[in-house]
């Protein structure tokens, strides 16, 4: 998800896709655990995906 995405999205919604992202980076880790995924490089890009989306609500919070 691009920056650009992210910023297009409302309050509410961000909120709600940063739920989602942890949820799915907490599932894709404990699945790694029993049996290695095809693509571990999924969890470095969710993580920076949860990384963007709290950034933007930071900068809103702080402009506000």
């Amino acid at each position: 998800m691009k920056v650009s995405e992210i910023k297009e999205l409302t309050d509410k919604e961000l909120v709600e896709r940063i739920e989602t992202e942890r949820t799915n980076q907490l599932r894709m880790r404990i699945n790694h655990a029993v049996s290695p995924l095809e693509n571990p490089l999924k969890l470095n890009a969710g993580r920076k995906v949860i990384a963007r989306l709290l950034t933007v609500k930071r900068q809103r919070q702080s402009i506000k």
